[in-house]
Formats: structure tokens, C-alpha cells, sequence
């Protein structure tokens, strides 16, 4: 058992927190500070129950739309955070706006500077062999203090699950952040939470890549004016079946709102 240092908990249970069904998908209304607290929540209570966080954007929607599994795996996370200028703007227009988007790009920075202040003890899995290691240099540069107890490329396939699951037992970090790409990733943590021996884990895509400059992020104002998918898709031409999603997400929230006023309209006339 590795020793960690006794601390008393500081944060409280937090209460229920409220969604927004976004075209079947309940997406919690929270934003970076809400998620953080609830995060550090968790690690303080004594549940040794792992809790799954997905970074939802339109095409988590469309796919859980699809796919019922999927859509089972999204209903069984423990926080649906909004990731997408899409899912913003669905809301919006659905009469419940969010406050800001809260991404896996974003996320580990954000997590990991919480990490440090108090001494939560972070895993990396995932990405090409090495870039978690060097993502956990770079983490660990920008944030003094930060406990990185581990990093692992692994694959989400089952022969590499034992290998995966001792060396995290070995070290039990609280948040596990695992870098498999969507749906896999996802699919992954809901398949083995009950097993992992950790408070969190929680799918952050190409974060590694982004964070070791493997892949690169759009610029702040692309990202500001909702075109991140636009330098993705102009860098890795390959993803356009994937940004086909978005006009179809885009139409169906449209006709979603439209079909609230029919029924209010229908018996006039």
C-alpha cells in the first residue's frame, strides 16, 4: 500500500445536480468550478465506488441517438459535462442555457492545477507509447506539487486489462485520466468502474496529444467562435464523417424546438 498523507476532508456532499435533455441525452448543467467541486467531492467521500465523468458533444448525442449501448453507457455516467459549442447552443435555444463549455482539452489543465492545491494523485492512460509520460513531465513542470503516480499507453482492448488494473492498484490514484479516444474510452470506464481502483476517471480524447504538442489545438479565437471542428477537420481531412454529425445535430435540435410550439398551434384555426 503506498503511503499517502493524511488530510482532512474540506468539501461537502454536493447536491443533486440538474440536466438538460438534449435530444434524449441528459447533459448536467454545471460549468468548470461546479465540476472541480464535485470532482473534489467525490475523492473526499469514502464510497470506493469509481465515478465516470464523459465530456458530451453533438456527436456523444448523435451516437447515443444510434447506438442504445452507447446511450446506456451515457445514462450510467456519474456528470455529463457540456463539451461543444453545439451543445451551448442547444441548450440555448432548448430555454436552458449553460454556463461555459467544459472540455477534456481544457479539462486536464483544469483538474490537474486542482490536483496540486490538493494533493489529488493523478494517473495518465492512454496515447501513443510515451506521450503520457511526457505529458506527465509537462503537467508536472507547469503545476508544483502535482502527483502524476503513473502513466500507461495500454489499449482498451481486454488482454491489456490486467496489466492496466495491477498497475494502478499498485499506486491508487484518485482521478484517472484516460486518453482512448470516443467511444472507447467511454465504453472502457463504464466496463471496468466497479473493478478500478480509483475516485474518478474521466475520458479526455487527445488531450495528451494536445498537451506534448503531438496534435495541435485550434487557435483561442477559433475555439472562442465555436470553429474548433473546422481546424480539426483542415489538419486531419479523414474526420469529415465524423463532423457530418454536426448538421445533422443542428436539424434535429431545430426541429426538436419547432415541435414544441405544434401542439399549441395545431387546434387553432
Amino acid at each position: 500500500m503506498p503511503n499517502r498523507p493524511e488530510k482532512v476532508p474540506t468539501h461537502q456532499p454536493q447536491p443533486a445536480i440538474p440536466t438538460i435533455n438534449i435530444l434524449g441525452v441528459g447533459v448536467h448543467r454545471v460549468d468548470v468550478a461546479m465540476t472541480l467541486d464535485q470532482i473534489g467531492a467525490w475523492i473526499a467521500a469514502p464510497s470506493a465506488t469509481c465515478r465516470q465523468i464523459c465530456t458530451v458533444n453533438p456527436e456523444f448525442i448523435i451516437d447515443a441517438r444510434r447506438a442504445p449501448a452507447f446511450a446506456a453507457v451515457l445514462s450510467r455516467a456519474d456528470l455529463r459535462v457540456p463539451d461543444g459549442v453545439g451543445v451551448l447552443w442547444a441548450a440555448r435555444l432548448l430555454g436552458a442555457p449553460l454556463q461555459q463549455r467544459v472540455t477534456g482539452s481544457d479539462g486536464i489543465y483544469q483538474i490537474c492545477e486542482r490536483a496540486a492545491a490538493e494533493g489529488w494523485r493523478v494517473y495518465l492512460l492512454g496515447a501513443a507509447p510515451g506521450v503520457a509520460e511526457q505529458a506527465a513531465q509537462i503537467l508536472m513542470a507547469r503545476y508544483a506539487g502535482l502527483q502524476v503516480v503513473g502513466t500507461y499507453a495500454g489499449s482498451p482492448s481486454d488482454a491489456d486489462w490486467p496489466a492496466i488494473q495491477s498497475r494502478l492498484a499498485a499506486v491508487e490514484p484518485d482521478i484517472l485520466f484516460v486518453a482512448y479516444g470516443h467511444p472507447r474510452q467511454d465504453f472502457w470506464i463504464d466496463a471496468h468502474r466497479h473493478e478500478l481502483p480509483v475516485k474518478v476517471a474521466v475520458g479526455i480524447g487527445g488531450a495528451l496529444d494536445f498537451v506534448t504538442g503531438v496534435a495541435q489545438r485550434a487557435p483561442q479565437w477559433m475555439q472562442q467562435l465555436g470553429l474548433e471542428w473546422l481546424h480539426r477537420l483542415i489538419r486531419q481531412p479523414w474526420r469529415w464523417r465524423r463532423m457530418v454529425k454536426l448538421p445533422v445535430f443542428a436539424a434535429r435540435v431545430v426541429l426538436e424546438v419547432a415541435g414544441r410550439f405544434l401542439p399549441a398551434t395545431s387546434g387553432k384555426g
